[in-house]
């Protein structure tokens, strides 16, 4: 088993046991969306970890050891995704990428956010004209140096 097909059957025992990604978080013992974005291959987990996701999702033994590697990250493919939830960040970086880049840049220098230090929180807001998707990321900041 590789770790892609070890993401599908994550996916297919998640459905199976009728767990939430909230439930897998407390599971791991970190956020939903952290622990999200290790079961779909791209964070690492502890084998402690690693032992009480496989129990839970009744996943092969050799899960263990796939789950504390180090991923290749990066999970969308080089072409324009297709799927329309994520076209739709693809092209909110395409409209609004330059304006995050200038005014990251104005406001703490030549530099970038970081993706290694960061937080990210996803919730719903109620609206009266239709819920509404929060998201909030902070990542640290990090400069260009000199040399």
């Amino acid at each position: 088993m590789n770790r892609q097909e070890l993401t599908q059957e994550i996916l297919l025992a998640k459905r199976r046991h009728k767990l939430s990604w909230q439930q897998l978080a407390e599971i791991i013992g970190h956020s939903k969306e952290w622990s999200t974005a290790a079961l779909l291959g791209q964070m690492t987990l502890t084998k402690k970890q690693a032992q009480a996701v496989v129990a839970a999702l009744e996943l092969p033994d050799e899960a263990v050891e796939l789950l504390q590697v180090v991923p290749y990250k990066g999970s969308l493919p080089t072409s324009v995704p297709t799927d329309p939830l994520i076209y739709r960040f693809y092209e909110l970086i395409n409209v609004y990428g330059t304006t995050f880049k200038e005014l990251i840049h104005e406001e703490f220098g030549d530099g970038i956010m970081s993706a290694i230090d960061f937080n990210m929180d996803l919730s719903r807001q109620p609206d009266p004209n239709g819920d509404r998707v929060k998201i909030t990321m902070s990542g640290k900041f990090l400069p260009y140096k000199t040399y």
